[in-house]
């Protein structure tokens, strides 16, 4: 594996960096935008690293990079235009920034979920190249998220909620074992943001009910609305008071999940959902709720599966 570095720092606690994957697209450097603005909010190194094993799903596609010279076709010089474009568009929009590149002969899966070892998050952006593109990097994007032992980012959405303009974090709250931690991260980015959260949780009137549930006052509501507040509250109150300055507003929905957290995608910066643990899976899965985030949101999404330190530091 080729590796470049500039502006290396001398620390005394070993610093994970922000790894993005690019493949010289577009959307790719979307994403090489997103994580240099996160990587300068948390004063953390960034990693540019490309899988040169990508050619062999893209093919013919590759002559479409507008970054990379016409003369630069071939696998190697390919590989090393894209990721030191990458790096240059990078160090253009944050010149003091610790950055460091590497080209790895792998598919693109296998590159970054090795990097995810070492990494506080991997960011992708949403799309590839060429003909086959959703299919090719949404493929990535989905494996990552489902796999990776540390946070994932999947850049996609307007540019307003790119660029963290509106202000506001939406956090999918659910009961399974990724539960803390993904509300922690939530707390964690809204603090170093300055933006408020929206906790979301959804609930759902059972199909048969032989007897309501009991309430004070008389109150016209369910049991499975009661149980969500609860829940809600559970998840949030405990990390809440670690950040008496983020503001959070708690939001229940009857219904689909998946839907109201689209919904409300589009009045956010960020996204945050947990990768569910199924009973008989070794690893964290998606699930319906997480696919349907990834392809229909309109800001970015960080899907939190695995232990999450504080970002940057080991």
């Amino acid at each position: 594996m080729r590796e470049h570095r500039r502006t290396l720092k001398a620390v005394g606690t070993m610093v994970l960096p922000i790894v993005v994957g690019v493949d010289g697209s577009e959307p790719s450097l979307h994403a090489v935008d997103w994580a240099v603005d996160e990587a300068v909010r948390h004063g953390v190194p960034l990693r540019v690293v490309h899988a040169s094993l990508w050619e062999r799903y893209e093919g013919a596609a590759l002559a479409d990079t507008p970054d990379v010279a016409s003369d630069a076709v071939s696998g190697h010089d390919l590989a090393e235009s894209v990721v030191a474009g990458a790096a240059r568009h990078a160090g253009l929009r944050a010149p003091t920034l610790e950055i460091s590149t590497g080209v790895v002969p792998e598919d693109p899966v296998s590159a970054l979920l090795r990097e995810a070892l070492h990494a506080s998050v991997v960011v992708t952006g949403v799309r590839g190249r060429g003909p086959i593109r959703e299919l090719l990097l949404g493929s990535v994007s989905l494996s990552l998220a489902a796999r990776a032992p540390c946070p994932v980012v999947v850049v996609r959405g307007r540019a307003q909620n790119r660029q963290a303009a509106i202000g506001r974090i939406v956090l999918g709250v659910g009961t399974g074992s990724t539960a803390p931690a993904t509300v922690r991260y939530a707390f964690r980015e809204a603090a170093v943001r300055a933006c408020e959260i929206e906790a979301v949780r959804a609930w759902r009137r059972p199909a048969h009910r032989t007897a309501p549930h009991p309430l004070p006052a008389g109150e016209p509501a369910h049991a499975e609305k009661v149980d969500a507040a609860a829940l809600l509250d559970e998840a949030l109150d405990g990390v809440a008071q670690e950040y008496p300055g983020v503001v959070v507003h708690r939001t229940l929905v009857e219904g689909s999940a998946r839907h109201a957290l689209v919904a409300r995608s589009s009045a956010g910066d960020l996204l945050i959902i947990g990768a569910r643990r199924p009973r008989g899976h070794l690893g964290p899965q998606l699930g319906l709720v997480g696919h349907t985030v990834l392809h229909h949101s309109d800001c970015p999404v960080t899907v939190v599966g695995g232990l999450v330190f504080p970002t940057g530091m080991t």
